[in-house]
């Protein structure tokens, strides 16, 4: 029976020491799983501690964060407005500075269309002038050829008979011969036919200072057999009309006496009144029949138109045909020189005028190509101040669309800042 009972308080103990060890290995599992609970406990604590002082941080950071965004919202806000104020300026500098140049280019295409019409003027004023001096000169020309062949007539005495033209040859030799009365007495052109025809053969008379020359002259004449010539030596010419009738000399139609209608040196005057004294010179026809009836056909007569009425009656006319026009040549060679004298003055003060007025062509294209060289630089001026204005309108677009970017931007940081 003890030996039995031995046996199961052996056993017994065997098992309460197993159990006391189970229990022990329970119990040592136990704190080691205590053990890492308290270090789990202690980590997390830590973590908790770094993450209130990572919160203070990102709130400190916050706080900063919001403070710079104020007084960057602020700058932002004063640099925009400086900026629009800037490019405002800008546009306005831009657009006053446009104005004036429109401006200055709408004077100066004023300034362009005025010496353009200047232009005109003078170019329309040379081709003028230019026509004229050919004119001048063909006038000139034409009237030099004529006064040359004039003269060439004069000098050789064409027209007059063989007897005056040889003894007119001896006038630069021979001493005492004043020429023919045609080369004594000048005439108005409106007189020159009523004069010759009053003259009749008598202009071909020739004058000389004395008898003694006239005598000589006729014995050359005879010794050489060149014909017959009538001489009126001023020695021997009274100086008196022997026209007593000075009432009619007021009648109508009447323009005076023929000696007084001639030009001719006082020397010679007596020639005047010898040939044309007693000759009345009248108007017209009608006027010279009136006066002759009037006074019983007593006169002697010459119209303008060369009728000529004797006294007696007698009355010679019809279709003038002076071919010779003997008074005339010396009229018209004085008439000639005065002419070419006028065309040499007219072609200088014309060439002196053309060549002024082209000057002038010259400069008018000088301040045309400046103008158009300013107008060139203007308007290239004038686009590129247009461009920068258009610009200038963009980037104030620009300016405003950014503000508005950085408004957003602004409040999408201050929704990221209150998530964070």
């Amino acid at each position: 029976m003890e030996k039995t009972s031995e046996i199961y308080i052996s056993n017994r103990e065997e098992n309460y020491a197993e159990a006391l060890k189970k229990a022990d290995e329970f119990r040592k599992s136990e704190y080691d799983k205590l053990e890492n609970i308290s270090q789990n406990i202690s980590s997390i604590a830590e973590e908790i501690e770094d993450a209130k002082k990572e919160i203070i941080d990102l709130l400190n950071q916050k706080s900063s964060i919001k403070s710079k965004i104020q007084r960057y919202d602020t700058m932002l806000e004063q640099i925009n407005i400086r900026k629009a104020e800037i490019n405002q300026k800008l546009i306005k500098y831009t657009s006053d500075k446009l104005k004036k140049v429109n401006s200055q280019i709408e004077n100066l295409n004023l300034e362009n269309d005025k010496l353009s019409d200047e232009l005109d003027e003078l170019e329309n004023k040379s081709s003028s002038l230019e026509h004229k001096s050919r004119e001048l000169l063909i006038e000139y020309q034409r009237n030099k050829s004529r006064l040359e062949s004039l003269k060439n007539i004069t000098e050789r005495y064409e027209g007059y008979g063989n007897s005056i033209r040889k003894l007119m040859e001896l006038k630069d030799k021979k001493s005492g011969i004043v020429g023919v009365v045609a080369d004594i007495i000048k005439v108005e052109k409106q007189y020159e036919i009523a004069i010759e025809t009053a003259l009749g053969g008598n202009i071909q008379n020739i004058v000389t200072d004395t008898e003694n020359t006239a005598k000589e002259l006729i014995e050359y004449l005879k010794k050489n057999k060149f014909g017959r010539a009538t001489f009126l030596p001023l020695n021997s010419i009274a100086n008196r009309t022997g026209f007593n009738n000075e009432a009619v000399l007021k009648e109508n139609g009447v323009l005076g006496l023929a000696c007084d209608l001639v030009d001719i040196k006082k020397e010679y005057e007596a020639i005047a009144k010898y040939l044309l004294g007693r000759i009345v010179v009248v108007d017209n026809i009608d006027n010279a029949l009136i006066i002759a009836r009037k006074y019983r056909y007593s006169l002697r007569m010459v119209t303008l138109q060369g009728e000529l009425l004797n006294a007696g009656g007698s009355l010679s006319g019809g279709a003038f045909r002076n071919q010779s026009n003997l008074l005339g040549r010396r009229r018209e060679i004085e008439d000639l020189e005065k002419s070419i004298t006028n065309n040499k003055t007219e072609s200088s003060d014309c060439e002196k005028e053309l060549k002024d007025v082209k000057t002038k062509i010259l400069n008018i294209n000088g301040q045309l190509n400046k103008i158009n060289s300013v107008l060139h630089e203007q308007y290239i001026l004038q686009n590129t101040l247009n461009l920068n204005l258009s610009q200038a309108a963009n980037k104030q677009k620009e300016i405003e669309d950014s503000y508005e970017d950085f408004k957003k931007e602004n409040a999408e940081i201050g929704i990221q800042i209150t998530d964070i």
